[in-house]
Protein backbone atom coordinates (compact mmCIF):
# COMPACT_ATOMS: atom_id res chain seq x y z
CA UNK A 1 0.00 0.00 0.00
CA UNK A 2 1.35 3.43 -0.95
CA UNK A 3 0.50 6.68 0.81
CA UNK A 4 1.01 10.17 -0.55
CA UNK A 5 1.70 12.44 2.42
CA UNK A 6 1.47 16.16 1.79
CA UNK A 7 3.80 17.84 4.30
CA UNK A 8 4.23 21.58 4.79
CA UNK A 9 7.58 22.94 5.92
CA UNK A 10 9.10 25.87 7.77
CA UNK A 11 12.64 27.14 7.20
CA UNK A 12 13.36 24.09 5.05
CA UNK A 13 12.24 21.55 7.66
CA UNK A 14 9.04 19.51 7.62
CA UNK A 15 6.74 20.79 10.37
CA UNK A 16 6.15 18.65 13.45
CA UNK A 17 2.57 18.12 12.30
CA UNK A 18 3.86 16.99 8.91
CA UNK A 19 6.24 14.49 10.54
CA UNK A 20 3.30 13.11 12.53
CA UNK A 21 1.36 12.62 9.30
CA UNK A 22 4.31 10.70 7.83
CA UNK A 23 4.55 8.51 10.93
CA UNK A 24 0.79 7.93 10.76
CA UNK A 25 1.16 6.60 7.21
CA UNK A 26 4.06 4.39 8.28
CA UNK A 27 2.11 3.19 11.31
CA UNK A 28 -0.84 2.05 9.19
CA UNK A 29 1.51 -0.15 7.14
CA UNK A 30 1.77 2.09 4.10
CA UNK A 31 4.85 3.20 2.17
CA UNK A 32 4.91 6.97 2.76
CA UNK A 33 5.85 9.10 -0.26
CA UNK A 34 6.15 12.71 0.89
CA UNK A 35 5.09 15.55 -1.41
CA UNK A 36 6.23 19.07 -0.59
CA UNK A 37 7.16 22.29 -2.36
CA UNK A 38 9.55 25.23 -2.43
CA UNK A 39 12.98 25.05 -0.85
CA UNK A 40 13.24 21.97 1.33
CA UNK A 41 16.53 21.36 3.13
CA UNK A 42 17.56 17.82 2.15
CA UNK A 43 14.66 15.50 2.98
CA UNK A 44 13.44 18.02 5.58
CA UNK A 45 13.57 15.31 8.26
CA UNK A 46 10.98 13.15 6.45
CA UNK A 47 13.25 10.09 6.45
CA UNK A 48 13.58 10.10 10.23
CA UNK A 49 9.78 9.93 10.50
CA UNK A 50 9.48 6.91 8.21
CA UNK A 51 9.44 8.21 4.63
CA UNK A 52 11.57 6.49 1.99
CA UNK A 53 10.90 9.01 -0.78
CA UNK A 54 10.35 12.76 -0.98
CA UNK A 55 9.20 14.64 -4.08
CA UNK A 56 9.62 18.43 -4.05
CA UNK A 57 7.86 20.77 -6.49
CA UNK A 58 10.50 23.48 -6.70
CA UNK A 59 8.43 25.63 -9.09
CA UNK A 60 5.84 26.23 -6.34
CA UNK A 61 7.56 28.58 -3.91
CA UNK A 62 4.60 29.86 -1.86
CA UNK A 63 1.84 27.84 -0.23
CA UNK A 64 -1.07 27.77 -2.67
CA UNK A 65 -3.98 25.43 -1.91
CA UNK A 66 -5.10 25.08 -5.53
CA UNK A 67 -1.64 24.42 -6.95
CA UNK A 68 -0.72 21.99 -4.19
CA UNK A 69 -4.01 20.14 -4.63
CA UNK A 70 -3.15 19.54 -8.29
CA UNK A 71 0.36 18.46 -7.24
CA UNK A 72 -0.94 15.91 -4.72
CA UNK A 73 -3.52 14.54 -7.19
CA UNK A 74 -0.84 14.25 -9.90
CA UNK A 75 1.55 12.40 -7.58
CA UNK A 76 -1.23 10.15 -6.27
CA UNK A 77 -2.09 9.09 -9.81
CA UNK A 78 1.54 8.66 -10.90
CA UNK A 79 2.53 6.65 -7.83
CA UNK A 80 -0.69 4.61 -7.69
CA UNK A 81 -1.33 5.68 -4.10
CA UNK A 82 -4.08 4.04 -2.07
CA UNK A 83 -4.35 6.75 0.58
CA UNK A 84 -3.56 10.46 0.75
CA UNK A 85 -2.64 11.86 4.17
CA UNK A 86 -2.07 15.40 5.49
CA UNK A 87 -1.95 17.02 8.90
CA UNK A 88 -5.21 18.52 10.17
CA UNK A 89 -3.69 21.99 10.25
CA UNK A 90 -4.37 25.08 8.14
CA UNK A 91 -2.35 23.75 5.19
CA UNK A 92 -3.88 20.29 5.29
CA UNK A 93 -7.41 21.66 5.59
CA UNK A 94 -6.88 23.65 2.37
CA UNK A 95 -5.54 20.70 0.39
CA UNK A 96 -7.24 17.52 1.64
CA UNK A 97 -10.92 18.29 0.79
CA UNK A 98 -9.94 19.44 -2.70
CA UNK A 99 -7.94 16.26 -3.27
CA UNK A 100 -10.87 14.12 -2.10
CA UNK A 101 -13.26 15.97 -4.44
CA UNK A 102 -10.95 15.72 -7.46
CA UNK A 103 -10.32 12.00 -6.92
CA UNK A 104 -13.95 11.35 -5.89
CA UNK A 105 -12.90 9.38 -2.82
CA UNK A 106 -13.99 9.28 0.82
CA UNK A 107 -12.31 11.54 3.36
CA UNK A 108 -12.10 11.68 7.13
CA UNK A 109 -10.80 14.77 8.88
CA UNK A 110 -9.03 14.95 12.22
CA UNK A 111 -8.08 11.30 12.77
CA UNK A 112 -6.80 10.74 16.31
CA UNK A 113 -5.64 7.12 16.09
CA UNK A 114 -4.31 4.63 13.57
CA UNK A 115 -6.97 2.69 11.63
CA UNK A 116 -8.29 -0.45 13.30
CA UNK A 117 -10.35 -3.02 11.36
CA UNK A 118 -10.66 -0.47 8.53
CA UNK A 119 -12.16 2.07 10.96
CA UNK A 120 -10.59 5.48 11.55
CA UNK A 121 -11.18 7.16 14.92
CA UNK A 122 -11.91 10.88 15.38
CA UNK A 123 -13.36 13.14 18.05
CA UNK A 124 -16.97 14.29 17.67
CA UNK A 125 -19.38 16.52 19.61
CA UNK A 126 -16.63 18.99 20.54
CA UNK A 127 -14.42 16.22 21.87
CA UNK A 128 -17.06 14.72 24.20
CA UNK A 129 -17.22 11.47 22.22
CA UNK A 130 -15.24 9.45 19.70
CA UNK A 131 -16.47 7.98 16.43
CA UNK A 132 -15.03 5.05 14.48
CA UNK A 133 -15.64 5.85 10.81
CA UNK A 134 -15.44 3.25 8.06
CA UNK A 135 -14.44 4.61 4.65
CA UNK A 136 -16.06 2.66 1.81
CA UNK A 137 -13.98 3.79 -1.19
CA UNK A 138 -10.87 1.93 -2.35
CA UNK A 139 -8.81 5.12 -2.05
CA UNK A 140 -9.07 7.49 0.88
CA UNK A 141 -8.02 10.90 2.16
CA UNK A 142 -7.16 11.26 5.86
CA UNK A 143 -6.13 14.33 7.84
CA UNK A 144 -4.34 13.63 11.12
CA UNK A 145 -4.96 15.72 14.24
CA UNK A 146 -1.64 17.19 15.50
CA UNK A 147 -0.26 15.72 18.75
CA UNK A 148 -2.34 12.55 18.31
CA UNK A 149 -0.01 9.76 17.23
CA UNK A 150 3.51 11.05 17.86
CA UNK A 151 6.53 10.83 15.59
CA UNK A 152 8.44 7.67 14.71
CA UNK A 153 12.14 8.40 15.17
CA UNK A 154 14.68 6.58 12.98
CA UNK A 155 18.14 7.34 11.65
CA UNK A 156 17.02 6.88 8.05
CA UNK A 157 17.20 9.47 5.27
CA UNK A 158 14.71 9.60 2.42
CA UNK A 159 15.60 9.76 -1.27
CA UNK A 160 14.78 13.22 -2.61
CA UNK A 161 13.74 14.08 -6.15
CA UNK A 162 12.32 17.25 -7.67
CA UNK A 163 9.60 17.99 -10.18
CA UNK A 164 9.14 21.12 -12.29
CA UNK A 165 5.34 20.84 -12.04
CA UNK A 166 4.13 24.38 -11.26
CA UNK A 167 0.51 23.61 -10.36
CA UNK A 168 -0.97 25.75 -13.15
CA UNK A 169 -2.98 28.92 -12.62
CA UNK A 170 -4.88 29.77 -9.45
CA UNK A 171 -8.01 31.85 -8.95
CA UNK A 172 -6.27 33.36 -5.93
CA UNK A 173 -2.55 34.06 -6.15
CA UNK A 174 -0.43 33.96 -2.99
CA UNK A 175 2.31 36.57 -3.40
CA UNK A 176 3.78 36.69 0.11
CA UNK A 177 3.52 35.11 3.54
CA UNK A 178 3.82 37.13 6.73
CA UNK A 179 3.82 35.03 9.93
CA UNK A 180 1.94 36.60 12.87
CA UNK A 181 4.29 35.02 15.37
CA UNK A 182 7.97 35.84 14.94
CA UNK A 183 9.25 34.92 18.42
CA UNK A 184 10.25 31.42 17.37
CA UNK A 185 7.68 29.74 19.64
CA UNK A 186 6.03 26.50 18.56
CA UNK A 187 2.70 27.12 16.74
CA UNK A 188 -0.28 26.37 18.97
CA UNK A 189 -1.59 23.36 16.97
CA UNK A 190 1.83 21.68 17.35
CA UNK A 191 2.67 22.82 20.89
CA UNK A 192 3.13 20.14 23.55
CA UNK A 193 3.10 22.67 26.40
CA UNK A 194 0.68 25.62 26.53
CA UNK A 195 0.19 28.34 29.16
CA UNK A 196 -3.10 30.18 28.70
CA UNK A 197 -4.85 32.96 30.57
CA UNK A 198 -8.19 34.73 30.66
CA UNK A 199 -9.82 37.85 32.04
CA UNK A 200 -8.73 36.82 35.52
CA UNK A 201 -5.45 38.54 34.65
CA UNK A 202 -7.42 41.82 34.82
CA UNK A 203 -5.50 43.50 32.00
CA UNK A 204 -2.83 43.13 29.31
CA UNK A 205 -0.28 44.85 31.57
CA UNK A 206 -0.24 41.71 33.73
CA UNK A 207 0.69 39.29 30.95
CA UNK A 208 4.42 39.38 31.68
CA UNK A 209 4.14 36.65 34.30
CA UNK A 210 2.26 34.38 31.88
CA UNK A 211 4.97 34.89 29.25
CA UNK A 212 7.68 34.29 31.87
CA UNK A 213 6.06 31.04 33.01
CA UNK A 214 5.73 29.93 29.39
CA UNK A 215 9.37 30.82 28.70
CA UNK A 216 10.62 28.82 31.68
CA UNK A 217 8.52 25.81 30.64
CA UNK A 218 9.36 26.13 26.95
CA UNK A 219 5.64 26.50 26.32
CA UNK A 220 3.50 28.46 23.86
CA UNK A 221 1.14 31.16 25.16
CA UNK A 222 -2.59 31.18 24.49
CA UNK A 223 -5.68 33.02 25.71
CA UNK A 224 -9.46 32.86 25.98
CA UNK A 225 -11.79 34.52 23.48
CA UNK A 226 -12.79 37.50 25.73
CA UNK A 227 -9.11 38.34 26.08
CA UNK A 228 -8.56 38.28 22.32
CA UNK A 229 -11.79 40.22 21.67
CA UNK A 230 -10.67 42.87 24.19
CA UNK A 231 -7.41 43.31 22.32
CA UNK A 232 -5.30 42.18 25.27
CA UNK A 233 -3.71 39.46 23.14
CA UNK A 234 -3.58 38.77 19.38
CA UNK A 235 -6.38 36.67 17.92
CA UNK A 236 -4.01 33.95 16.74
CA UNK A 237 -3.51 33.03 20.43
CA UNK A 238 -7.24 32.45 20.96
CA UNK A 239 -7.93 28.78 21.71
CA UNK A 240 -11.40 27.24 21.87
CA UNK A 241 -14.27 26.21 19.64
CA UNK A 242 -14.12 29.46 17.68
CA UNK A 243 -10.33 29.74 17.85
CA UNK A 244 -7.51 27.25 17.55
CA UNK A 245 -8.24 23.69 18.71
CA UNK A 246 -5.26 22.22 20.54
CA UNK A 247 -4.30 18.94 22.22
CA UNK A 248 -0.99 19.54 24.07
CA UNK A 249 0.51 17.23 26.68
CA UNK A 250 0.10 20.01 29.27
CA UNK A 251 -2.40 22.88 29.28
CA UNK A 252 -2.20 25.41 32.12
CA UNK A 253 -5.25 27.67 32.31
CA UNK A 254 -4.93 30.75 34.51
CA UNK A 255 -7.96 32.88 35.32
CA UNK A 256 -10.21 31.13 32.78
CA UNK A 257 -13.67 30.09 33.99
CA UNK A 258 -14.03 27.23 31.51
CA UNK A 259 -16.98 28.12 29.31
CA UNK A 260 -18.09 25.23 27.11
CA UNK A 261 -16.85 27.02 23.99
CA UNK A 262 -13.35 27.22 25.46
CA UNK A 263 -13.39 23.62 26.69
CA UNK A 264 -14.38 22.39 23.23
CA UNK A 265 -11.02 23.53 21.88
CA UNK A 266 -8.75 22.34 24.72
CA UNK A 267 -10.37 19.32 26.37
CA UNK A 268 -8.27 16.90 24.29
CA UNK A 269 -5.21 18.08 26.23
CA UNK A 270 -3.57 15.16 28.02
CA UNK A 271 -3.11 17.03 31.33
CA UNK A 272 -5.05 20.15 32.33
CA UNK A 273 -4.03 22.40 35.24
CA UNK A 274 -6.48 25.13 36.29
CA UNK A 275 -5.74 28.15 38.47
CA UNK A 276 -8.80 30.13 39.54
CA UNK A 277 -10.04 32.02 42.59
CA UNK A 278 -13.58 30.63 42.17
CA UNK A 279 -13.82 27.05 43.48
CA UNK A 280 -17.08 26.69 41.52
CA UNK A 281 -15.47 27.55 38.16
CA UNK A 282 -16.67 24.97 35.57
CA UNK A 283 -13.11 24.41 34.39
CA UNK A 284 -12.27 22.49 37.59
CA UNK A 285 -14.60 19.66 36.46
CA UNK A 286 -12.33 19.06 33.44
CA UNK A 287 -9.04 19.62 35.25
CA UNK A 288 -6.52 16.95 36.22
CA UNK A 289 -5.05 19.35 38.79
CA UNK A 290 -6.69 22.43 40.22
CA UNK A 291 -5.41 25.31 42.33
CA UNK A 292 -7.97 27.55 44.04
CA UNK A 293 -6.07 30.78 44.42
CA UNK A 294 -5.24 34.19 43.06
CA UNK A 295 -3.19 34.09 39.86
CA UNK A 296 -1.03 36.92 41.19
CA UNK A 297 -0.01 34.71 44.12
CA UNK A 298 0.11 31.32 42.37
CA UNK A 299 1.85 32.10 39.07
CA UNK A 300 4.97 33.74 40.62
CA UNK A 301 5.36 30.66 42.83
CA UNK A 302 5.03 28.40 39.79
CA UNK A 303 7.70 30.45 38.00
CA UNK A 304 9.99 30.20 41.01
CA UNK A 305 9.47 26.42 41.23
CA UNK A 306 10.13 25.88 37.50
CA UNK A 307 13.28 28.02 37.64
CA UNK A 308 14.55 25.96 40.57
CA UNK A 309 13.75 22.73 38.72
CA UNK A 310 15.52 23.93 35.56
CA UNK A 311 18.57 25.02 37.57
CA UNK A 312 18.91 21.55 39.10
CA UNK A 313 18.40 19.52 35.94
Amino acid sequence: MKAIVFADHKSGKITKAGLEAISYAKGMGAEPIVVSYGSLEGDGGAGSAGAAEVVVATAIQQFDGQKLTRLVVKMAEEKGANVMITSHDHAGKMVAPRVAARLDVAMISGATALPSNSNVRKNVFSGKAMADVNLKTDKQVITVMPNSVGITQTDATANVSTTDFDGGNSAVTVKAFHPLSTDGSVPLPEAELVVSAGRGLKGPENWDMIEELAKELGATTACSRPVADSGWRPHHEHVGQTGVAIRPNLYIAVGISGAIQHLAGVNASKTIVVVNTDPEAPFFKSADYGIVGDAFDVVPKLIEAVKEFNANK
